[in-house]
């Protein structure tokens, strides 16, 4: 067929239908009660790691700081998918307009770069308290500390608001139905009658200058931090450095290399299922079915921001010591 031929509709008009998990409709019900708890422990758990952290005094230092970045952009991310999606499941909602899902599609995007950046400024993080611990708080000051929070939201919001014009410049022939439980740019322009190849080369610079980097980045933190691991002494020389005017040092480190851990999950927990998605999504389309695509994909916005702050409550003492003393009002009495 022409394209002279085609029935083409203003993205003005159009409304889309999100139909879920493609294949697995029969059990939206019982996919859902799941997704809806880890909804539920996301928002609370989160929410009540930032009301701790912006309370506490204590918890006023550069790793918290940065913790309360994540779990921010961890509420954000889950409240702009999961009602849609649970809204699909329990009451088969599956219209959206063109600008609601464009909408979805930016704020879904934006936030993921962005928790990328806070995640490469936690890496940051981690390296100064270890290689240059009598400098970190030097370095790390709340001026430094909230020039790299805006510096991650104008990063983000530069790279993914090209999206929405990707989106708008393409024309569309009436197909609308979005095999998906919420909108992602790809998705959106698959529907479209032009030549998309702009929209895949623009995702893949997106996802190798933004993404890529900060995973290199990353690594490369986390690489000179085991360099600097490794030319601790022995546990002899420690102990005498303990004893000296060293002691400091040594102490600031081995306390900061005991964070590094809850560090490291969450930061597989992000990449991993993201990782997946891209795999799938570009080379695996015949040999990994699609609904375990999307199933992955809408976990990876709720299984991350529900046991992120589970990860940094149990493994950072800081926190533990702080969740016990808010529920113990007898303890802070005493």
């Amino acid at each position: 067929m022409a394209p002279s031929s085609y029935n083409y509709t203003s993205p003005q008009d159009m409304w889309y239908f999100l139909i879920g998990i493609p294949g697995l409709e029969d059990v939206h019900t019982w996919i859902s009660i799941p997704i809806c708890v880890m909804y539920i422990v996301a928002l609370a758990g989160n929410l009540f790691l930032i009301f701790l952290i912006v309370t506490e005094q204590h918890l006023h230092e550069p790793m918290y700081l940065f913790l309360s970045m994540l779990a921010l952009a961890d509420v954000l991310l889950a409240t702009s998918t999961a009602p849609k999606m649970l809204a699909i499941f329990w009451f088969h909602s599956t219209n959206i307009s063109f600008g609601s899902c464009v909408s979805q599609m930016f704020f879904i995007h934006f936030i993921f770069v962005a928790e990328s950046a806070i995640l490469l400024a936690m890496a940051f993080d981690r390296y100064v308290a270890i290689c240059y611990p009598l400098r970190y708080t030097a370095i790390l000051t709340s001026s430094a500390i909230g020039k790299i929070g805006i510096a991650a939201v104008v990063r983000s919001f530069i790279v993914c608001f090209p999206f929405v014009f990707l989106v708008h410049r393409l024309s569309y022939c009436g197909r609308n139905i979005i095999p998906h439980s919420y909108c992602e740019h790809m998705g959106i322009a698959r529907l479209a009658c032009d030549n998309i190849n702009i929209n895949v080369i623009y995702v893949l610079t997106v996802a190798l200058l933004s993404t890529g980097l900060d995973i290199m980045l990353i690594i490369m933190s986390y690489t000179m931090i085991l360099c600097t691991v490794f030319q601790i002494p022995s546990w002899t020389a420690r102990f005498k450095a303990l004893s000296t005017c060293g002691s400091h040092s040594w102490t600031a480190r081995f306390k900061a290399l005991s964070t590094c851990g809850s560090h490291i999950c969450v930061i597989l927990m992000f990449y991993a299922p993201a990782f997946f998605s891209f795999i799938a999504h570009r080379f695996g389309g015949k040999t990994i079915p699609h609904h375990i695509h999307i199933l992955v994909a809408n976990l990876y916005v709720v299984v991350p921001p529900m046991l992120n702050p589970i990860i940094y409550g149990v493994r950072t003492k800081q926190i533990q010591d702080r969740v016990i003393l808010f529920f113990s009002p007898i303890s802070i009495c005493r």
